[in-house]
């Protein structure tokens, strides 16, 4: 009889370990072959979301079976069931919805006006309260070399309405390498944790395409996108000869919700070029900016999925110039509109992680929805056998 236990109990074991099992995918392009990154991909059975690192990769850990849907604004959505992942690292080939054959949508209304209504309706729309657990990821450079890392799993407790939005933060975890140079001022540093989730709610890094002058300093052209009907394609760049430093723009929204989906922004190596370099003290002469957020509609919830961002510029400071490079990024792996209950003092009310004593319980980072590239992992073990 106990033969028989241990027997039933080593068979339930192994067929539940068997069953918790680490999947890994790698997303390219079909045609390159390239890795594709900021991919979403969605574990239907434990509501996760995953984003696609630098080389394709995503990983994570399911128990049992579970429909997948991988999603990209460049590719055609492409849905599979998890059992098909046999091997220790699952090639999915992406192909792409760029066809060349969109077209140019002409509007009664100017451009500008429909990106104010699409704004404002997407406010409306996401939904509040709610719940998102967040990764964030930060890797500082300075003058060349890798200076310090930080991430950290928090609890985004959202509340309030759209003139008046509210976020607690429940921190779980976090870890920090590296030391930073008390000259760097600490604007410079990280997300401002206590305002990123109303700026990212009220599409804040949009707010110089509302303006009245907008007008005289940017093209707005609207474009068909042939991978969705119902999508748009917004192209928002900076006239020729443009004088100050003004990103460019796409944004992805859904033309009959009047959602936004995706929003990309960068400072273009033309318009950087056209720059004169600044020399007063404390300025900076930025030379990378980059910036990409997406957002998700999941049946009646529409919420945040994920940001990306990075800057590098050239701070003058009194006898030198320092180099400065910071890379974010920020995953929202789950989301719930349901009540919670918490105290004030579990509440983190730091502007960001820096200088936050390390507190780690488990390696979240490998089940973060942000997979490290090899690089990565070895600026992160190099900043952390510095400590």
């Amino acid at each position: 009889m106990k033969t028989s236990l241990f027997l039933f109990f080593l068979i339930f074991s192994v067929t539940a370990f068997s069953q918790n099992q680490e999947k890994s995918i790698v997303l390219k392009d079909a045609d390159s072959n390239e890795p594709i990154e900021d991919a979403t991909v969605f574990i239907a059975k434990t509501k996760q979301t995953l984003l696609s690192n630098s080389e394709g990769a995503v990983s994570f850990v399911l128990n049992g079976i579970s429909n997948i849907q991988i999603t990209h604004s460049s590719y055609t959505t492409v849905k599979l069931r998890s059992n098909i992942l046999k091997e220790k690292e699952n090639v999915i080939l992406l192909k792409s919805s760029i066809t060349g054959l969109d077209e140019i949508i002409v509007t009664k209304q100017h451009p500008q006006k429909i990106l104010k209504t699409v704004v404002e309706n997407s406010i409306k729309r996401l939904t509040v309260p709610a719940r998102l657990k967040v990764y964030s990821r930060e890797f500082f450079k300075m003058n060349g070399t890798n200076s310090y890392y930080n991430d950290g799993l928090m609890n985004f407790q959202l509340f309030g309405n759209s003139k008046n939005f509210k976020t607690d933060i429940l921190l779980e975890q976090n870890r920090s390498y590296g030391l930073i140079n008390e000259e760097i001022s600490g604007d410079v540093l990280g997300y401002n944790l206590n305002d990123i989730m109303q700026n990212y709610y009220n599409f804040k890094y949009l707010n110089p395409l509302m303006e009245v002058k907008a007008k005289k300093e940017y093209d707005f052209v609207i474009k068909s996108y042939p991978a969705n009907d119902d999508y748009y394609i917004m192209l928002v760049t900076p006239i020729d000869n443009v004088k100050e430093l003004l990103d460019d723009f796409t944004i992805l929204y859904d033309r009959k919700k009047k959602i936004i989906v995706e929003v990309n922004s960068f400072v273009s190596p033309t318009t950087i070029a056209n720059m004169k370099d600044k020399t007063s003290l404390g300025s900076k002469n930025i030379y990378k900016s980059l910036f990409k957020t997406i957002y998700r509609l999941d049946n009646s919830n529409y919420y945040l999925v994920s940001s990306r961002e990075e800057i590098g510029f050239e701070r003058i400071e009194k006898d030198k110039k320092t180099d400065i490079e910071v890379k974010n990024y920020f995953v929202t792996t789950n989301f719930s509109n349901n009540n919670y209950t918490y105290k004030d003092s579990d509440v983190f009310k730091d502007k960001t992680l820096y200088n936050k004593k390390n507190t780690i319980l488990t390696n979240y980072w490998d089940v973060s929805g942000l997979t490290t590239t090899d690089e990565e992992e070895q600026i992160i073990l190099a900043l952390e056998l510095r400590q």
